[in-house]
C-alpha cells in the first residue's frame, strides 16, 4: 500500500479531473465554447507522452553506459506507453479541431509536426523489430532514441513557433492564459496533467513487468 501511493494518487486525480472536466463550469468564450473542456484531456496526453519519452531516453543512455539489458527493456516499454499517449493526443486534438477549426485535420503546422514527431517513435519500434541480434538491436535502438528525443522537442516546441498557426501558443497566436484558463480551470487542469502523467508511468511499469516475465520464460 505504501509503495502504491502514487498509483492511487494518479487514479484519484484522473477520476477527479474527468468528472470535473465534464461537469465544472468553464469560461464562456467565442469559438471555443464548451470544447475548451478538451483542454483537460488533450494537453495532459502530450505531457504524459513527453515524460514517458524522457524516461525512455534516460534508460537508453544508461544502457549505453553499462550494457544492462534491463535498461533497454525499460526504454522500449516507456516508448510503447509514450506512443499510446501520443496517439491519444492526436485523437483528442483532432476532435477539438473538428469543433473549433471546422475539420479534424487542417494540416496546421502544429498538427503536422506533432504527427512527424510521433512517426519518429514508430520508426524506433520498427527499427527494433528489424534487428534480430539482441545486443546489436539494443545498442542501435538506444543511439536512435537519444537522437530522436531532441528532434521531437524541436518538432513540438521550436519549429511551430517559426510560422503562423491556428494552435494556441504558436505563430503569434496566444496560448492559454488568464483570459481563457481561469482559476477554476486551473484547479482541474493541473491535477489532470499530474494524474495522466502518473497513470502513464504506471502503464509503463506494467508493460515492463510483463516483458520481464516473458523474457524470463524464454531464457
Amino acid at each position: 500500500m505504501y509503495k502504491s501511493w502514487w498509483k492511487i494518487l494518479g487514479a484519484v486525480l484522473v477520476v477527479y479531473s474527468t468528472v470535473a472536466g465534464f461537469l465544472a463550469s468553464v469560461p464562456a468564450l467565442p469559438i471555443l465554447h464548451q470544447s475548451i473542456r478538451n483542454l483537460y484531456f488533450h494537453v495532459p496526453m502530450w505531457f504524459g507522452m513527453i515524460v514517458l519519452f524522457s524516461v525512455s531516453v534516460y534508460h537508453s543512455i544508461k544502457y549505453l553506459s553499462n550494457n544492462n539489458e534491463e535498461h533497454d527493456m525499460k526504454a522500449v516499454q516507456s516508448v510503447n506507453a509514450g506512443v499510446l499517449f501520443g496517439i491519444l493526443g492526436i485523437i483528442t486534438g483532432a476532435i477539438w479541431a473538428k469543433f473549433t477549426w471546422g475539420q479534424a485535420w487542417s494540416f496546421d503546422v502544429k498538427q503536422n509536426f506533432a504527427a512527424i514527431a510521433l512517426l519518429l517513435y514508430f520508426a524506433y519500434l520498427v527499427l527494433r523489430n528489424a534487428i534480430d541480434e539482441d545486443q546489436k538491436r539494443a545498442k542501435i535502438a538506444a543511439i536512435y532514441n537519444i537522437f530522436a528525443f531532441p528532434m521531437m522537442v524541436v518538432l513540438l516546441f521550436v519549429l511551430p513557433r517559426l510560422s503562423d498557426s491556428l494552435h494556441p501558443g504558436n505563430g503569434g497566436n496566444p496560448g492559454f492564459n488568464a483570459y481563457d484558463l481561469d482559476s477554476h480551470m486551473r484547479m482541474v487542469f493541473y491535477p489532470a496533467c499530474l494524474g495522466w502523467i502518473l497513470i502513464g508511468y504506471w502503464i509503463y511499469t506494467l508493460l515492463f513487468r510483463v516483458s520481464a516475465i516473458e523474457k524470463n520464460k524464454t531464457v
